[in-house]
């Protein structure tokens, strides 16, 4: 990597007007598709079993059986019953509401027995089971709200300590531009909101801020000794030389990614997705939202370069003749 991005002196800042717009357009419509979702289904996301409460279920038959009868026997035995395939044709997956766990508990095994009295006791098998009580479900989602507020109070902190203040709120900037994105793709998709899915998402913005602090740590050691006019440039050198380490962490974080997304599974399958999703943005906003953002700072908030101290030559005495 270091020898092909050897002489590289890409200007990457002079473009953060393009890249500006094509953010922008990105979280608009990321809004966009959350006010569809809320108007239409009354729900930003589609938010799992984990956060609203209800009982979850997992079948499979011996037999192929068409996923219409299992919808139609579900949502007569429990109404507002879902029914969603789930890896392959004959495992299916079935979410019943209930406001408590002992509700949602009673609802599932209402529906495990119709299901067997329909297509037989023995072709169907319950895989696994999961009940979870609104109160709970409401409790989880605030604390993954307070999780995701704690890590960015947590990084503008760490990173004004260790740099200064300006790196933090550019650094909170790209962060947030990033959560945006990832959840706004998945209130697009429709991808079921779940602890895992919490996990994936502070993944990402761990893996982001990652990325942007190995970006401005560069840009403070280039700094030293620079002139303010040569601000834009010293961002620039910062990130062609840091874009070998860019370039092979990003690969490598994507094929592993990419593996789990295509062999790991349906249960696995929408954290992979999440996941590429935000390392590509996560990778995509160090350069062209973290550093842009430390130059529109710098405009409105100059930074007081230190002047070197004087000190006085020593005064020679005259020799004695």
């Amino acid at each position: 990597m270091r020898r092909l991005f050897a002489n590289a002196n890409y200007d990457f800042i002079n473009k953060r007007r393009k890249a500006y717009v094509l953010s922008a357009a990105a979280i608009l419509i990321s809004i966009a598709a959350g006010a569809f979702w809320q108007v239409s289904e009354g729900a930003w996301f589609n938010y799992g079993v984990d956060f609203t409460g209800g009982s979850s279920i997992r079948i499979s038959t011996t037999t192929d059986v068409d996923v219409g009868l299992v919808r139609s026997v579900a949502t007569a035995a429990v109404p507002g019953a879902s029914v969603t395939t789930f890896g392959d044709a004959n495992e299916f997956l079935i979410r019943t509401p209930g406001t408590e766990s002992d509700v949602a508990t009673e609802a599932s095994r209402a529906l495990l027995a119709a299901l067997r009295a329909e297509l037989g006791g023995e072709n169907v098998q319950l895989e696994s089971e999961e009940s979870v009580g609104a109160k709970v479900g409401a409790e989880l989602q605030s604390r993954a709200m307070l999780a995701i507020l704690i890590s960015f109070a947590a990084t503008l902190i760490y990173l004004a300590f260790r740099f200064e203040w300006r790196f933090g709120v550019a650094a909170v900037i790209a962060t947030l531009h990033d959560i945006i994105l990832t959840l706004g793709l998945i209130s697009i998709l429709r991808l079921e909101v779940s602890l895992t899915t919490v996990a994936a998402v502070l993944t990402i913005l761990g893996y982001s801020l990652n990325d942007t602090i190995v970006i401005f740590d560069r840009i403070r050691e280039n700094l030293l000794g620079a002139k303010r006019a040569d601000f834009i440039a010293v961002l620039n050198r910062s990130i062609n030389d840091t874009l070998p380490r860019t370039v092979l962490t990003t690969g490598t974080t994507l094929v592993t990614l990419l593996a789990l997304y295509l062999f790991g599974g349906v249960i696995i399958r929408d954290f992979a997705l999440i996941m590429i999703v935000g390392i590509v943005l996560g990778t995509y906003s160090s350069i062209f939202v973290a550093s842009p953002a430390l130059v529109e700072i710098e405009k409105r908030f100059p930074h007081e370069q230190k002047k070197p101290r004087r000190t006085r030559s020593p005064v020679a005495k005259p020799s004695r003749v």
